[in-house]
């Protein structure tokens, strides 16, 4: 056998592999952001919770990568690769949107952990010095940061005709290889993340001790399960991809060597694969782990969805209830949310 048809074989297989994982995990994405969304803007029982506010611009952040995991997909399926190493433009604009996303994506799991912790501290002063909006004005200023920092580090990208796109750039090689990936992308929110949901996780341990509103107190250690399995799943699949990214920016592998490209490009799809879990697995380990989520998700969908529905598309009875059955059903409303 050739080495020619071994390198298309492999590559083959990666393509092939890159459209059925993306498809899948478009699904899968696309739906669990989207009933995420529902479940922390529909139930007043979030609309106040910093912590849900930060869920909330992370699942508005994966849905935006999804968005771009879905033009990826579709042009590896017309061309066979990702039309990176075929136009500057798209090379640099594609590393920048992923970047703002996984920055975002990140960096509000670090801020939902450290607010957990505050939010669940014995201390009062602690608990009142986080505000919703104050958590507005930190996620404002940070997603500028991020869009600031992307547009900077995704200018050094640049088509090289042997090696695709790449960063062409010896400061931003350095840069990405001893700071961003490693520390900014890596070791801080994973540090941050981690240390914050374990602390918050020992508070909640503790919060029975507290003379708190039986609806709080659930609400505490909803929120915070929640937290600490999202960054235990954050910290096992960003640490691969980084590692990955690292080693491909210092050793980018030349088209000009058949074989090595393309098992490059089969180890590349897998890794991408591996780093997307974090874009759309946060609805399915809240809904995993907590019990009470999954009452709340299926409250929105029968009770507030479906309801809706059917008012939008069926006939609408023109009676107008009393006043005591609209406030019975009220109450029933809000006894369900807080349960």
């Amino acid at each position: 056998m050739s080495t020619s048809s071994v390198s298309d074989g492999i590559l083959k297989f990666a393509t092939q592999y890159s459209l059925y994982t993306g498809y899948a995990m478009l699904s899968f994405g696309v739906i669990g952001n989207v009933l995420n969304l529902l479940v922390f803007i529909q139930l007043k029982l979030f609309r106040t919770n910093r912590c849900a506010f930060y869920i909330t611009i992370e699942s508005i952040s994966n849905l935006i990568y999804q968005f771009l995991s879905i033009t990826l997909t579709v042009l590896t399926s017309i061309y066979g690769d990702d039309a990176t190493g075929r136009s500057s433009i798209w090379c640099k604009f594609r590393y920048i949107v992923a970047q703002i996303c996984a920055f975002t994506t990140f960096y509000m799991i670090c801020f939902s952990a450290v607010d957990q912790f505050f939010s669940t501290n014995h201390h009062f002063n602690l608990r009142q010095m986080c505000t919703l909006r104050l958590g507005r004005y930190f996620a404002f200023i940070f997603i500028c940061f991020a869009i600031v920092h992307s547009i900077a580090l995704g200018s050094s990208y640049d088509v090289q005709p042997t090696l695709g796109c790449i960063i062409s750039n010896y400061v931003a090689v350095e840069y990405s290889t001893f700071f961003f990936y490693p520390v900014l992308g890596g070791f801080l929110p994973i540090v941050i993340a981690s240390l914050f949901s374990i602390l918050a996780y020992h508070n909640v341990r503790r919060i029975v001790r507290r003379q708190l509103p039986i609806v709080r107190r659930k609400l505490d250690k909803q929120i915070t399960a929640m937290v600490l399995m999202r960054v235990i799943a954050f910290v096992c699949l960003v640490l691969p991809y980084n590692a990955y990214r690292i080693y491909t920016i210092n050793f980018p592998i030349s088209r000009s060597v058949p074989i090595a490209y393309a098992v490059g490009r089969l180890i590349q799809a897998i890794f991408i694969f591996i780093s997307n879990i974090n874009f759309l697995i946060n609805f399915y380990i809240f809904i995993l782990f907590s019990s009470r989520f999954r009452r709340q998700v299926k409250f929105v969908l029968v009770k507030r969805c479906w309801q809706r529905w059917k008012y939008w598309c069926c006939s609408v009875n023109n009676q107008i209830e009393p006043d005591n059955s609209i406030e019975l059903r009220n109450s029933q409303i809000e006894s369900v949310e807080n349960m």
